[in-house]
Parts: C-alpha cells; structure tokens; sequence
C-alpha cells in the first residue's frame, strides 16, 4: 500500500486529485481492460481490495469468455486482486479529470497468476538475469490513419490528401502536425519515450521509434499504450488509427520491430565481437530464426496478421537474416561495440508486446543454449532461400500448441490457453460466410 499510496499522493500534488481512475490490465491479446474506480478510492486499489474475475485475462478478440481456456465460468470464474504497477500512474491528456495506472492481478492469496503476459515474459528475463545478462530493447511500431467510418464492416480509407506512396515524404508529416504533435506531446505527459516519428510507405501509414532500454517491461508497456494514445488523439480529429496488421490489400501492412541486444553486469554487450558476427549473436539469431515457426502465433495472432506472409505482402516471410537488410527477417544493424544487436522484423503491429519480446528473447536464449549454427545471410551468394513461413492461421496456431518450445518459453498452461482462445476465434470467424463470396458465387451458381 505505501508505495502506491506515494505515487498517488505525488500526482495529486502535482495534477490535483482526480475524479476517476482508469485501471487497465493487459490481456492475452494486447487489449487493455479493467475498470474505473473513484479517485477517493485510491486506498481500496493499494490494499488489493480492487478485483476483477481472473479470465479476464484470456478472452478472445470478441471479449468472449473461452471455457476451453481453463478459466471462466467453467471453473466459477474467480476473481483477482488488482496490483498497482510502479511508476504506472499518469495523466489522461484526453481528460481532465483522469488518471490511468497498469494493474496486474494476483491470486485472493497474493501469489502470482501464470496467465498474465507480464508473468510470462518476466520468467523469461529470470533467465537472463541468472547468467547475469540484461537485455536491451527498442521497438518500432506502424499505424495506419484513416477517414472516420460510419459502420465497423467498412472498408478502410486513407485521409486526405491521399499519398499513393508516402515514403519519408515530409510533407504527409506536415499535413498532419497538429494531431502528430499532440501524438507526441501525450507521449511526453505520459512518459513514452519516443524517438523518431516518420511517413511510412503506405498511405496515411506512419512510423514511431522508440528510445532503448534496459528496463523489458518498460519497452512492452510503451508499444501498449501508445497504441491507446495514437487512437484517443486521433479520434478528436475525426478519423481512426488502426494498429491491424494488414488494412489494406495493396499496401504495406503494419510490423513491430524490436531490436535487441545484451548486457552483462559490467554494463559490456555480451553480443559484440570485432570482424563480424561473432558466435553468441551467431546463436541468438540462429535461435530466434530456428524457433520462428513455432512461435508465428504469437508474431502473427490474428486472421488479418496472416495476409502480411502473402507473396509480394512487403514483410519478411521466411526465417532468414542479413546484415543491414530489411528484407530479411532479422536484421544485424551492427555487430561491434554497445550498438551490436539484431533485429527483429516478423512480427505486426497487433501483437501482444509483452509475449513478442518473450518469444523473441526466449528463441535467443534457446539459440545459445542449443548452440545453434547461423545459416549463410539471406543475400549470399551461395544462401539457400529459407522455407517460408505459412501464411495459414490454422497451421500456425496447430504447430504452436503442439510446441515443446513454445512449452519451454511461455509454460504448458499458457500455451494451451493461448492456442484454446486461438482455436474459438478460429472456429468463430473462418466459419462466417463473407460478402465477397457471395458477391461472387451466389447469382452464377
């Protein structure tokens, strides 16, 4: 209680006392849920008398319950206490008279619940630090702005003025300061470090970079929610931003990359060798490449992810890598010094952060353990091109739960609920028959 109790006794001193605030708790898909409590009920969130049932946690991407999950109603739903995350409390610059903080839940008992992506990519950084290794991690997230629409099925389309390909152009930047400048000034009230902002290729599509860090839950909790930022600004003008991973057919579709490299106790990047490639980023990236297929439904967890693993989709789509080459799947920017890292390129801007960066750094991990040999890059010579990754949601998600890597990263019990909540949206959204179809086939047939 004392700590959160601090925290918010400071923000009151700083932002005066507010009216509610917004409690928000990441689930298995990268959406936020919780609830609003009143400002005067600060005391009731430090002291675990705030709770929600415990299979919030694993909806589908409806918010429907999944009893093959192994939560829910199947088992009385239980409820959790919601936990305050440190340093998490900020303002709500949409709103006056809000403060946000990140909650976790725990069991009535206090223990830790298996089935929070923050627990799982947290077991996975126990690993790093028993070797006395810390990762460093930047992402990079796309987003696509687009006209306001008057149904959810409506087709997207870009804004005004629409450029056909907007690659770097400053112009599409300066059309659109105002709301990209209070993008980014909610990013600073917020304290999201932000880095570059830039025009992606596609129309209406933009690019931010983030500052690198130490602190892995901290890179994790900034891709989530500056994706709540970017959608709260850019609705007061009139328009949506969508973080899906393929919008449009013809255009290129939106990625997270992560680049990662690794620090032991004396602060050296235990990847850096001189002359190239040494063998522990050798092993990462043979890691992160042996492991990729497996774990595709964590890069790629939704129907639309699989439309970017299409031919000519302008994503990487094979386990492969290369230095300096945005073709490839994984990255090697540098090799040498504090910079030497990978990164990595696979996964859309839909991910769930927390279980992105678990499953990249734990295929790192897996990679130097196994002391997995690093293929020829992509662009040599004699390279023998990779075998793609499957652009079928169904294969995916069917290698996933059968995975005893997956297994070894996120725990059975994750595995099989991640796959379970897969497997219900599956069965729910590849059965609906679509206006496409019967466009084409219902008068001639």
């Amino acid at each position: 209680m004392t700590d959160f109790r601090a925290e918010y006794d400071a923000f009151v001193a700083e932002h005066g006392a507010p009216e509610r605030i917004e409690c928000m708790l990441c689930d298995l898909n990268g959406i936020l849920r919780g609830k609003w409590i009143p400002g005067k009920a600060a005391d009731k969130l430090a002291t675990g008398h705030v709770r929600l049932p415990l299979s919030t946690y694993v909806p589908n991407i409806m918010g429907e319950e999944v009893p093959e999950s192994g939560l829910g109603i199947v088992v009385g739903d239980p409820d959790g206490c919601l936990v305050p995350l440190p340093g998490t409390l900020k303002p709500v610059p949409w709103s006056a008279s809000a403060a946000q903080v990140l909650v976790e839940m725990t069991e009535l008992d206090g223990s830790a619940f298996p089935y929070s992506p923050r627990e799982v990519l947290g077991g996975v950084l126990a690993r790093y630090a028993e070797r006395g290794w810390h990762p460093v991690v930047a992402t990079e997230l796309e987003f696509y702005v687009v006209q306001g629409r008057e149904a959810p099925d409506t087709p997207p389309e870009p804004p005004e003025p629409n450029y056909a390909a907007q690659n770097y152009d400053l112009e599409a930047l300066s059309h659109h300061d105002e709301m990209l400048t209070e993008i980014l000034a909610a990013c600073a009230t917020q304290g999201l470090a932000t880095d570059t902002l830039v025009a992606e290729y596609g129309p209406g599509q933009f690019e931010i970079n983030f500052h690198h860090t130490e602190d892995v839950f901290a890179a994790a909790e900034t891709a989530l929610l500056f994706r709540r930022v970017v959608r709260e600004v850019v609705d007061g003008y009139g328009l949506e931003a969508t973080f899906m991973a393929k919008p449009y057919a013809d255009a290129p579709g939106n990625g997270m990359h992560a680049h990662v490299s690794c620090l032991d106790d004396a602060g050296e990047n235990v990847f850096s060798a001189p002359g190239g490639v040494g063998p522990r980023l050798g092993h990462a990236i043979a890691g992160v490449l042996a492991t990729m297929p497996d774990l595709q439904a964590i890069f790629a967890p939704h129907l639309n992810s699989y439309r970017r693993f299409q031919p000519m989709a302008f994503a990487p789509s094979a386990p492969d890598w290369a230095l300096d080459n945005r073709a490839a799947a994984v990255r090697v920017p540098a090799t040498e010094g504090k910079a030497a890292r990978l990164e990595h390129r696979i996964a859309g801007a839909d991910v769930n952060p927390y279980l992105a960066l678990a499953a990249i750094l734990g295929g790192m991990l897996w990679g130097i353990d196994h002391e997995t040999p690093l293929p020829p890059p992509c662009d040599a010579p004699d390279a023998e091109p990779a075998e793609r990754l499957t652009a079928d949601w169904v294969s995916s998600v069917d290698r996933f739960a059968g995975s005893d890597i997956a297994a070894d990263i996120f725990g059975a019990a994750y595995r099989d609920a991640f796959a379970a909540v897969r497997r219900d949206e599956i069965s729910k959204l590849t059965t609906q028959i679509t206006r496409l179809e019967y466009r084409t086939y219902l008068t001639r047939l």
